[in-house]
């Protein structure tokens, strides 16, 4: 089996022109170096979906309780309590299980009278225009609008918030994120929405959240302190817009590309479940995210030292042909639907899964 230090495959995430389109690229990891180490940025990587799969679901080997993201691990920076995408089980369970009572399947199904809502309000005035930008007048809006609602965030500072929690993930083409360097943002923004809110209660989740009383993981039932209500915030803002609003624009260009796949769709609506997994199969919104390792592994004939960071390539992965078939390069909304990882999987399974389909 090749490894990295044999073959001549490249991948560094901070190269524009490679990332521009990666799929190439990891086809050939896939093949000729299924464990990856890049010497320059110290990672190893996995790409074919059975390693991916593995990785994301043993917690106990690949900890996200440094972060998900290369640079963040790297900084071994201090990860405040309720940022449950940087936690592990125990912690984990009780902040996920605490916010999951406000995603239930039942709660994310009654939003789609006010999701079609929107998507007119923004739309309709379009009409006659001749042209609109699919990302600025819609992608970029709508998932705002409809976190913004669950939220209780005012229509005034949707932007604002949105900006802000975008500019904490945005990086600089070919650099790291800031936020390794300045720190993670603690959602210090939302301080005076949940002093009003706390006065002024209301059917949204800032109010739940002032108000939920559950068991933490010492045994003690209690109420969130306030910094964990805003780290809460912070989270489910930022996750609601910046992947979904990825989602709207990937579909936009995957189906201006496919035409005829496209009129399939306005021809048999009844497909946009599936052609919503295929898209979501085709192009991950979030094509890779990392692990700090907690014990020496062997994969592949080479160990991955304790304390390395292991890079799960979840892109390269959803286009496995040994998990997809040998057409898993294409997209196709007729494909037999089958378990992809854009979601992630097991412990660290995304808890607006449901709300990103109905969204896209």
């Amino acid at each position: 089996m090749t490894t990295s230090t044999e073959s001549h495959v490249r991948f560094d995430p901070y190269d524009v022109e490679l990332i521009a389109d990666p799929y190439p690229m990891f086809a050939r990891l896939r093949e000729e170096a299924p464990l990856y180490y890049n010497a320059e940025y110290d990672f190893f990587a996995v790409s074919r979906y059975a390693d991916v799969n593995k990785a994301l679901v043993d917690h106990a080997t690949f900890s996200s309780a440094r972060g998900a993201i290369l640079e963040l691990i790297k900084a071994n920076l201090e990860i405040p309590s309720g940022m449950l995408i940087f936690e592990d089980p125990p912690i984990h369970d009780v902040h996920r299980k605490l916010l999951s009572r406000m995603f239930t399947p039942r709660r994310i199904a009654a939003l789609e009278p006010m999701i079609r809502d929107y998507c007119a309000q923004l739309l309709d005035p379009l009409v006659g225009s001749g042209h609109f930008d699919f990302v600025a007048d819609l992608g970029a809006l709508m998932p705002m609008k409809v976190i913004s609602s669950l939220l209780g965030i005012p229509e005034d500072d949707q932007v604002y918030i949105r900006d802000r929690g975008n500019a904490q993930l945005r990086t600089e083409a070919g650099k790291p994120m800031a936020a390794a360097e300045h720190g993670l943002s603690v959602g210090e923004q939302f301080e005076a929405y949940i002093d009003w809110r706390a006065d002024h209660p209301s059917d949204d989740i800032m109010t739940e959240l002032l108000n939920v009383e559950f068991v933490d993981e010492t045994g003690t039932t209690r109420r969130l302190t306030r910094d964990e209500i805003l780290v809460y915030l912070n989270v489910v803002a930022g996750a609601g817009n910046e992947t979904t609003t990825r989602l709207i624009g990937w579909a936009g260009k995957v189906l201006a590309e496919h035409p005829d796949q496209r009129r399939d769709l306005v021809a048999h609506p009844e497909l946009i479940p599936q052609a919503i997994e295929e898209l979501l199969r085709y192009e991950p919104p979030a094509p890779h995210v990392s692990r700090y390792v907690t014990r020496d592994v062997e994969l592949y004939g080479r160990t991955v030292p304790e304390g390395s960071v292991l890079m799960m390539l979840i892109g390269a992965a959803c286009r496995d042909e040994r998990q997809f078939g040998t057409d898993a390069g294409e997209f196709n909304i007729h494909r037999t639907v089958r378990p992809h990882l854009t979601f992630s999987v097991g412990t660290h399974f995304c808890l607006g899964s449901a709300l990103a389909r109905l969204e896209g």
